[in-house]
């Protein structure tokens, strides 16, 4: 607007039915241009002021809709997450990336949450897209709302309500494996202090959180399968490892800006997709790069991969060492690209689990070396080093194991997080 004001000549003015004297319209013209820069210079410095950064995330997955719920009558779920950045505005992400139809959203809130399925009513805001208060997503896309301001502080608990009217939905995006009580109820009751009975423990349609934070803000992505997914820690605790490195983080003043971001899947494999969800390579533009404000990644990614070739069919072949640090390379290529720095995680020990093997421990072992000795990578977390027993390597220290052999307990959860070098995270 204020290059179209520059390039009027006076007889510019006198086609628009302007009359005054010469110098009169210069005088004028000056300060209606000095008002327009101005404008421009303060809502710009308004804008760069802040950086929107996740600050929660879960990573969709494929869920048949056998039930008709959603979908078949009105519902209402609450769905509670548990933030790691703090903000003064908050938008959310809703997905419909695995719907084979559209999905409409009737009604959408976010507030701060009270505990159970009640909220602060007080910081209840009601969330739009693109000014409208329904929205419909298109099968294969996600959507983020309008922003609001809502000043959340770091490690808070918020719950996001949305309405979903009666549709046919066959299929829906859901992060199934949420330990999370969450919350439904009939009807459109989104505005409601407290709301419905608990649901399984699933995120259905939310995908993610973001939130206005200063200039140097970032987040960092943590890729992997059911360990960072939280598998045996307990259920609304936020134990996962994550979660812990979330704590960490907001406890370093040079970082409490930095938001941490949860992108394990349970099961979930390099090379291959699985039931409902897609390996990490080709969930990595999804599930990566797309989130808001990514500076960093964290990459624990393998072991189904590895455990996989005890079960290998000539429909679904199993990988070899090789197979996986060539992905392992191009997750980091690609994150480069993009100015992501790559942090990557070794494999922790898995035998006497169901699905070890003398090849696959080879394997373990080959892809390990690789991660600590790697210059392509912009750091190690090893994992295997802080969790494995050192009078049996190949094996879980006792206090770590969760029974299973394979995934670690909230202590073993615990002691990943609280190895890693958070210097890491300040280059």
């Amino acid at each position: 607007m204020i290059l179209a004001f520059a390039s009027l000549s006076e007889p510019d003015f006198g086609r628009i039915g302007v009359t005054m004297k010469s110098n009169m319209a210069r005088r004028n013209f000056s300060l209606l241009a000095s008002v327009l820069i101005l404008s421009a210079s303060l809502s710009a410095a308004t804008h760069s002021a802040g950086r929107w950064v996740g600050t929660w995330s879960a990573s969709p997955e494929a869920q048949v809709n056998t039930t008709g719920m959603p979908g078949a009558a009105g519902t209402s779920f609450r769905e509670i997450v548990h933030l790691s950045a703090g903000g003064t505005a908050i938008r959310v992400v809703l997905s419909n990336e695995f719907g084979v139809g559209p999905l409409t959203i009737g009604a959408a809130q976010i507030a701060i949450g009270a505990g159970g399925n009640a909220i602060d009513a007080s910081t209840a805001k009601t969330l739009s897209f693109g000014g409208q208060a329904s929205v419909t997503l298109p099968a294969g896309t996600k959507m983020v709302s309008d922003p609001v301001e809502l000043t959340v502080p770091a490690l808070t608990n918020v719950a996001v309500s949305l309405f979903i009217p009666p549709q046919a939905l066959q299929r829906a995006s859901v992060h199934p494996y949420a330990l999370q009580t969450n919350y439904t109820a009939e009807g459109n009751v989104v505005g409601a202090k407290t709301m419905g009975a608990p649901a399984e423990s699933g995120w259905y349609f939310l995908r993610g959180i973001e939130v206005l934070s200063d200039q140097n803000a970032a987040s960092v992505v943590a890729l992997g399968d059911s360990i960072t997914d939280g598998a045996a820690s307990d259920r609304n605790k936020n134990e996962r490892w994550p979660d812990v490195l979330a704590r960490r983080i907001q406890a370093d003043k040079a970082l409490s800006g930095v938001g941490v971001l949860n992108a394990g899947i349970n099961g979930n494999r390099i090379l291959r997709d699985g039931e409902g969800d897609e390996g990490a390579l080709r969930r990595f533009d999804r599930d990566v790069l797309a989130q808001a404000g990514v500076k960093y990644l964290i990459v624990l990614e393998g072991i189904n991969d590895i455990g996989h070739i005890v079960s290998a069919t000539s429909d679904d072949p199993a990988s070899s060492a090789e197979d996986l640090i060539r992905a392992l390379k191009q997750i980091v290529t690609r994150a480069h690209t993009h100015g992501i720095k790559v942090i990557g995680a070794t494999i922790t020990p898995y035998e006497d689990c169901k699905y070890a093997s003398p090849t696959g421990e080879a394997m373990r072992q080959a892809i390990n070396a690789w991660i600590r000795t790697s210059k392509e990578l912009d750091g190690v977390a090893d994992f295997d080093r802080i969790v494995r027993d050192p009078a049996h390597p190949t094996r879980f220290l006792p206090a770590y194991d969760s029974g299973d052999h394979l995934h670690p307990n909230t202590a073993g959860l615990r002691a990943m997080a609280e190895g890693i070098d958070l210097n890491l995270l300040k280059q």
